[in-house]
């Protein structure tokens, strides 16, 4: 069986590196990406199964970062988890087409429920 591919996007360098030792612990490969910009250059590169998408990454967001992702035709199936301290997450979710949310700080355990729903582990 192949290791799935995750790709965090985030600005938060101490939460990337963390989140990257805990979910290759779990037995997933992990790549990660500072900004949104180039979403979809990234993304065809890496060609992730899931992506966890912050609300407030440079330079374009996560709500355009997603929105880029699941109107492109090719890469719209992949399952976007969004991520946000903002009060107001599900509704940015909702806004960014993201197919699930998780409000930060999470409980890694959350975290992992929330990637096996979406990958079918």
């Amino acid at each position: 069986m192949n290791k799935k591919t995750l790709l965090l996007f985030d600005d938060d360098k101490q939460l990337l590196e963390m989140a990257t030792l805990v979910l290759e612990s779990f037995g997933y490969n992990v790549a990660v990406s500072y900004t949104s910009q180039d979403v979809i250059e990234k993304v065809s590169e890496i060609k992730p199964d899931l992506i966890l998408m912050d609300n407030w990454i440079p330079t374009i967001g996560g709500i355009e970062a997603t929105r880029l992702l699941k109107n492109h035709p090719k890469y719209n199936c992949i399952p976007v988890i969004y991520l946000s301290a903002n009060k107001d997450i599900e509704i940015l979710a909702n806004q960014a087409g993201a197919d699930t949310y998780l409000e930060k700080p999470f409980n890694l355990v959350d975290l992992e429920n929330l990637i096996n729903k979406f990958l079918l582990v």
